[in-house]
């Protein structure tokens, strides 16, 4: 489109205390050329939102550059349909954070404000990439509690639902329960009816359910809203279109035969918690032991049974303790019976602390803090249960007729995991290993079989022991697999309540996700983002970095190797932009041109000191932005741009920069590693490998490597992220101007 230009300057909230409003005018009339600036006492006002309303409607503006407070708050009063509008942050990274009216503080508000006018005149209206054909259809994987929960979920809100469940009958773990937890209120009766059976008929009768039992997935192409799902049941395949999909395949029970010392195996009467709740139902209620039948009366429960322990399960499986209370309600049925609870710690969090009260009035229910040390033979079927470290700091050893060890939950996923990362390593050591590797292993049964160059399965978090990778921190459900999301125990471990409250949140998460892409918006985290990556394939060199960098798979290849981009796959992160050396992948308003002439829209002055910083706009931005209005301080020589993801930074950016008179770079990313925080999965961690090949260019022009550093922040490090950059920039001034400046 033509663009018409205006530029609107706020004096509200001290701007005007702290920089000349009159000069900065200036900057855009006489210095970028703009047929107009207008400044205005309360911008964000209604009278100052109708006065841009009013050049848009009256003399045409079509692009606007707002020089105000942060864009990352009054969005809906500065957002007009049908325009490009850049947001100058001048209030937080200036009027805030430097000292008021002083020539440095006039010169940042100044760059800041021909950065962005610079940007308005590089970048184009976005238009949404809408694809044809579009299914609205939910694909459920597991049909137990979790996967029933969200498929019931997202049929009452009007949608249509295939559940496919492997086992002959839906239910899943439940079915094996004898009784649940109560969910209103925690008295008399501590235990109550699953009630199974009726949700079972729910779904089967509900006419916006398809339910496949007996059944798997077989593949798994396409993209969000374009699936091309293959199901194999009763010996026939059909495939369907799908919008998105939920997996909900829970979990399986640790195996108790791995931890020796509790005899398992080797004692007839030494059961898992969920062999347990067989016999229960086996003898609806009374406790039959297997190796006699004799009633049980004295039962000990060992909790913790192979968890929180690194030579098994390193964390807490969430639902033992209390369902460990639940079933000495079963022994206590019998008025004669008496349970003992051996646990490490009792966590019962949230309103079932309440149950947990309720079990610790019972007098049968005898519960005591212990390591249990050993399980040995007492005699007549009986068994001693030996622990120390009591709360009596003395040994115990107490007889029990049977011994029931809460063991923990292991993710369907972890095995199809555990298959990936060994082959992932045996390719690392040559085409040798990964045949030999494929020989030798057997490879487990995949469950969305999908059809991407990365593998078949979800990734999931390193270090997590195979739970489906979601970004625990900020988006709860999402996967690295745009438009399929991880629901209940196969996501982490939780018990049956949070299962089903988890199955409804990712059932509203896929049915966002069919409505983002029928509008042709990214999907999470950027989900107002009209635009796509555009390449020019014509300069594409086959390299294949970007489709290996994508931390979404967002990118194929054709038979020549040619990339292509599934659209709806991508979160438009920019990771692929960074990660190409040709620099032909752009976005409307995204681009290494863009960003690249912002940087050299500085002025950069003989005397004195210029750092650029490139800033991760979901956690160092916002960061910064709590640091201005907590008034931290920062080195008025520090220019901040923001990026998508770091995963985006090329490095072209610091070879310019350094080579125009830039005397520093500083690039402010996401925590990486095993917690990492990144919306994107790996931009920071990208960013800081590609930065190993930054030595170079420096070496090449003759620079220190110290110019260009990358820091993990989080959001959360207002407080420390001023003396951070204020550190790097002394660190710069020590070392000296870049011998570039002036040329």
């Amino acid at each position: 489109m033509e663009k018409k230009f205006g530029v609107y300057i706020c004096k509200g909230c001290g701007i005007n205390d702290a920089i000349d409003v009159e000069r900065l005018t200036n900057v855009a009339t006489k210095d970028m050329k703009m047929p107009s600036c207008k400044t205005h006492d309360f911008l964000c006002g209604p009278e100052g939102v109708q006065l841009i309303k009013g050049d848009i409607s009256n003399e045409g503006v079509n692009t606007i550059i707002i020089a105000a407070c942060s864009p990352r708050v009054k969005y809906e009063e500065f957002d007009f349909p049908n325009t490009i509008t850049e947001r100058v942050n001048i209030r937080e990274f200036v009027a805030w954070s430097q000292p008021p009216k002083t020539e440095d503080t006039q010169n940042l508000a100044s760059d800041y404000l021909m950065m962005s006018i610079t940007k308005a005149q590089k970048v184009d209206l976005p238009q949404p990439n809408i694809l044809e054909g579009l299914s609205s259809t939910i694909l459920v994987i597991g049909g137990g509690i979790t996967g029933m929960t969200s498929a019931i979920e997202a049929a009452n809100a009007g949608y249509k639902v295939v559940l496919v469940e492997k086992e002959p009958q839906l239910g899943g773990f439940v079915n094996k329960l004898y009784k649940k937890i109560p969910t209103a209120e925690f008295k008399e009766p501590l235990i109550i009816d699953t009630d199974i059976d009726k949700m079972v008929k729910q779904v089967e009768g509900n006419a916006n359910i398809k339910v496949y039992k007996s059944a798997k997935v077989e593949k798994t192409d396409g993209q969000p809203g374009l699936y091309d799902v293959t199901i194999s049941a009763n010996g026939a395949s059909e495939t369907m279109k799908i919008g998105s999909i939920v997996m909900a395949t829970g979990w399986k029970p640790y195996d108790a035969a791995k931890i020796d010392h509790l005899g398992y195996g080797k004692f007839k009467n030494v059961v898992t918690n969920i062999e347990f709740e067989e016999l229960a139902k086996k003898g609806n209620g009374k406790i039959y032991r297997p190796s006699d039948g004799k009633e049980a009366k004295k039962v000990a429960f060992i909790q913790c049974a192979g968890q929180r322990d690194p030579n098994h399960l390193p964390y807490c499986s969430s639902m033992c303790c209390v369902t460990s209370l639940k079933q000495a309600g079963y022994v206590r049925q019998n008025p004669d019976a008496l349970a003992m609870i051996f646990y490490i710690d009792i966590r019962t969090p949230g309103r079932l602390e309440l149950y947990y009260k309720e079990a610790q009035n019972n007098p049968g229910i005898m519960l005591t803090k212990a390591d249990v040390k050993a399980i040995s033979d007492a005699g007549n079927g009986n068994l001693f249960v030996e622990a120390e470290n009591t709360l009596l700091g003395e040994k115990i050893k107490a007889e029990a007729d049977l011994v029931v060890l809460a063991v923990g939950i292991v993710p369907t996923t972890k095995e199809t995991q555990e298959y990936q990362d060994g082959l992932t390593l045996a390719a690392s050591k040559g085409d040798e290993s990964k045949k030999a590797y494929l020989e030798s292993t057997p490879k487990p049964e995949s469950i969305l079989n999908l059809n991407y160059r990365q593998g078949p399965d979800i990734p999931s978090l390193e270090g997590a022991n195979g739970f489906a990778d979601s970004n625990f921190i900020c988006f709860q459900y999402e996967t690295r697999r745009t438009g399929i999301y991880a629901a209940g125990s196969v996501r982490q471990p939780m018990n049956m309540m949070e299962a089903q409250q988890d199955a409804a949140g990712a059932s509203f998460k896929a049915i966002q996700c069919m409505d983002h892409i029928a509008k042709g918006v990214a999907v999470h985290p950027r989900a107002w983002d009209e635009t796509f990556p555009d390449p020019l394939l014509i300069r594409c060199t086959a390299c294949k970095r970007c489709t290996e960098e994508c931390p979404f798979g967002a990118i194929d290849e054709d038979e020549k190797g040619i990339p292509f981009y599934k659209v709806n796959r991508c979160r438009r992160c920019g990771t692929c932009m960074g990660a190409c050396p040709e620099r032909i992948v752009a976005f409307k308003d995204y681009s290494i041109d863009i960003i690249g002439s912002m940087v050299k829209a500085i002025d950069v002055p003989e005397e004195g000191f210029r750092i650029v910083a490139f800033i991760c706009e979901n956690d160092a931005y916002p960061a910064l932005d709590t640091a201005g209005i907590n008034r931290k301080n920062i080195d008025p020589s520090v220019r901040f741009i923001p990026l998508r993801c770091l995963g985006g930074m090329n490095l072209v950016w610091i070879a310019d920069a350094l080579s125009r008179g830039i005397d520093g770079i500083l690039l402010l990313g996401c925590k990486f590693g095993e917690n990492y925080q990144c919306h994107f999965v790996k931009g920071s961690e990208l960013a800081n490998d590609r930065l190993g090949k930054v030595g170079e260019t420096l070496n090449r022009l003759q620079l220190e490597a110290e110019r260009v550093q990358l820091l993990q922040v989080s959001i959360s490090d207002y407080d420390k992220l001023p003396g951070m950059i204020n550190e790097f920039a002394e660190k710069i001034k020590e070392i000296g101007a870049n011998p570039f400046k002036g040329f």
